[in-house]
């Protein structure tokens, strides 16, 4: 039975192309962990493969006979808030059944009746202090979604954990393993009272904090040409650059890239077809527009006010993010969500490009939705872009829309990018694609339009460059700063058909006739339009 590429749960090598969970993180290091009796945090982003990983390390560790490993989902006690007793009777209830399966006894559920009446803020200690007197083997307990408690519950779990520490390993697991998005450390508690504690505080007994990586390279190769070497179907080399620019390893989007373009992409399925970059691209296009789970998680986390502190400044190249005013705490809240990626001597950024094109077109939906402008309005016979006549109507649709528009959207700050951005998408959805370059410390926003004039892989393409900045400082200096940084650009996509700096003004003291013009430049002979607005 061929096997598929899997979006949905867990690993099954048996039905899925499968990285070996045991590969992605150093085994050495935590069963060196593990024997030194250390209770110890695996974190990373949602759905980049802790679980499938987590059980694998389970099934490792009961094959080898010297542990008894339990893995236990907690996610269920974030249905009780921060209801101390619910909260950990469900935990106790996970360990329980998830015992019993590994054991292959009901003695687990026999000791669990034993402590239904106890405190529940001393029941769990109690429970597994029974539990592992009960085995006769060290434990290794691995809680995952461990973050997903909240409150008084979450704080009452981690302390009855600490309070067992000092019996391991013959009364309480020799190791336990706390699983989730985050660092235990980040973890911000509101308690009952509105007091707010660390994670940190309330377990103090970690010894180490691992992160579970995304795929490498090599991993991305090796995960699709398991599908070539089981069905014959070819991947075009310049795929897997393609794949690694759009991803960045990431397992969720590098498994849904696949899945779209091998199967949901039908005519693919005739396995002597070879995948090419260009079905890849429509394959993120209609992940994107479909909003799958994982799209969908990303698109809700944007209004949150801690990842609107960080993506804001980011999407509008606002200087003052680059002095460091955004809250460290939440900068890293993003960042262990998979949303940024932070990299020793650079600035915060998006973690991918399939990211960088999500955030700002779902943070401009609506507004797409209800331009009045039609695609075909600046098509030219032979299906191009006319750009003339299209800057020519945003400069118009800006002079009288700006400010009402603007307004509209949460990340306002963005606001001069982001409806310009909108303005594109419109013009291109169904027909072209826009790649976009944002960043921190990087002062402008690239854009790549890039317009097939043609059916078919290997068609000719148009390619625009518009390169977009705020105003910040002499207008002649803009201007020279831009034309080399948007000529930059030109020079490295190659094969540019035509550049665009647009140089958007803030200053609500100068009349739309000052801040409305267009001349033509150029720079090292390449001609670049300026726009003015």
């Amino acid at each position: 039975m061929e096997r598929f590429f899997n979006t949905a749960g867990p690993q099954k090598p048996d039905i899925n192309y499968t990285i070996d969970p045991l590969s992605r993180f150093d085994l050495d290091e935590i069963m060196a962990l593990i024997r030194q009796q250390r209770y110890f945090v695996l974190h990373a982003p949602r759905q980049t493969g802790k679980t499938s990983c987590m059980l694998a390390l389970r099934d490792y560790l009961n094959e080898q006979g010297e542990y008894v490993a339990v893995y236990a989902n907690v996610e269920g006690g974030q249905g009780a808030r921060g209801n101390v007793k619910s909260t950990v009777a469900t935990v106790c209830g996970a360990i329980t059944e998830e015992t019993s399966l590994i054991l292959g006894t009901n003695q687990p559920q026999d000791i669990r009746k034993t402590v239904r009446e106890d405190d529940p803020n001393e029941m769990l200690t109690t429970f597994i202090k029974r539990l592992c007197v009960s085995i006769g083997k060290p434990l290794v307990l691995i809680l995952d979604e461990i973050d997903a408690l909240v409150g008084d519950g979450l704080v009452s779990v981690l302390r009855q954990i600490r309070a067992g520490y000092a019996n391991r390993p013959r009364s309480f697991p020799i190791s336990i393993i706390l699983c989730g998005i985050r660092d235990v450390r980040d973890y911000r508690i509101v308690l009952s009272n509105q007091d707010i504690i660390t994670g940190g505080s309330a377990f103090n007994i970690k010894a180490k904090s691992l992160r579970l990586g995304n795929f490498t390279t090599e991993e991305i190769r090796e995960l699709y040409q398991q599908h070539t070497r089981e069905t014959g179907q070819q991947w075009d080399e310049r795929c897997f650059p393609m794949v690694w620019e759009a991803t960045e390893g990431q397992p969720w989007l590098v498994n849904a890239l696949a899945n779209e373009v091998t199967y949901e992409m039908r005519g693919n399925r005739d396995r002597s077809v070879t995948i090419t970059p260009d079905m890849l691209y429509q394959a993120q296009e209609q992940i994107i527009y479909r909003r799958d789970t994982h799209i969908d998680i990303l698109i809700d986390k944007l209004k949150e006010a801690r990842v609107k502190r960080v993506i804001e400044p980011i999407l509008s190249n606002s200087d003052e993010a680059v002095e460091g005013l955004i809250p460290s705490d939440d900068i890293q809240y993003v960042a262990d969500m998979g949303l940024i990626k932070r990299e020793r001597g650079q600035n915060i950024r998006i973690s991918n490009g399939i990211y960088r094109e999500i955030i700002p077109r779902e943070l401009t939906w609506s507004t797409q939705e209800t331009l009045p402008q039609q695609p075909q309005w600046y098509q030219n016979a032979d299906g191009s872009i006319n750009m003339e006549k299209l800057m020519l109507d945003f400069q118009q649709f800006f002079r009288q829309n700006a400010d009402s528009w603007i307004g509209k959207f949460d990340y306002a700050e963005a606001g001069p990018q982001l409806l310009m951005q909108a303005f594109l998408q419109r013009i291109v959805n169904g027909g072209g694609y826009i790649d976009r370059e944002y960043g921190l410390g990087r002062k402008r926003t690239d854009l790549l339009i890039r317009k097939p004039l043609g059916e078919g892989y290997g068609a000719p393409v148009q390619r625009i460059v518009v390169e977009m900045k705020i105003k910040r400082g002499p207008i002649d200096v803009i201007i020279r700063k831009g034309l080399e940084q948007t000529w930059e650009y030109m020079d490295t996509v190659g094969s540019v058909d035509e550049g665009h700096l647009v140089i958007f003004d803030r200053d609500g003291r100068l009349s739309w006739e000052e801040r409305i013009w267009h001349r033509p430049a150029e720079y090292q002979g390449h001609p670049i339009m300026v726009w003015g607005m």
